[in-house]
């Protein structure tokens, strides 16, 4: 899983450094037995940039469970880190593919999880995961773009209006 971390902050720090963006991601020190904010953040005056990132990252292509791929108390935790801080919450999802596979990622807006969530669902479906930009591969690393951002940033506006 860290391993997915780092290749998300990689994506995120390369995307700034080539595009002169004023912004950095950066994964927190965990510290053992205690509860994480969130995995990823990502620093900017820019609000497109202002994240709050959860990862995920699974060996298949299976629907990302709540009740096990979360700690009981997580997305609440999440949520209400997302609500004070003021940062786009994003869920980055990893397919590891398996043998023979490549890797693929997307990036779901955190307000969905939330809403799918609420709704009584066990899980994110495959499908939904995979209706939300992909994060293209390029010699081995993720390569995140404008186009990806705003989609992911525009995709939480449009649900819930200027509340991110």
């Amino acid at each position: 899983m860290a391993e997915f971390e780092w290749e998300i902050v990689r994506a995120f720090n390369t995307f700034f450094e080539e595009e002169g963006i004023e912004a950095i991601a950066y994964r927190l020190r965990q510290a053992r037995f205690s509860a994480q904010h969130m995995d990823v953040l990502v620093d900017s005056r820019y609000p497109e940039y202002y994240l709050a990132i959860e990862c995920k990252s699974l060996a298949t292509e299976s629907p990302l469970y709540f009740k096990q791929h979360f700690s009981p108390d997580q997305i609440e935790r999440e949520s209400r880190f997302i609500e004070l801080s003021g940062r786009t919450g994003v869920l980055a999802v990893e397919f590891r593919g398996g043998k023979g596979r490549s890797k693929s990622a997307h990036l779901i807006p955190w307000s969905v999880l939330k809403e799918i969530r609420d709704s009584g669902a066990s899980c994110l479906s495959i499908e939904t995961v995979e209706s939300y930009p992909e994060i293209p591969r390029s010699m081995g690393c993720y390569r995140l773009s404008h186009r990806i951002i705003s989609e992911v940033y525009n995709a939480c506006r449009y649900r819930y209006g200027n509340r991110i």
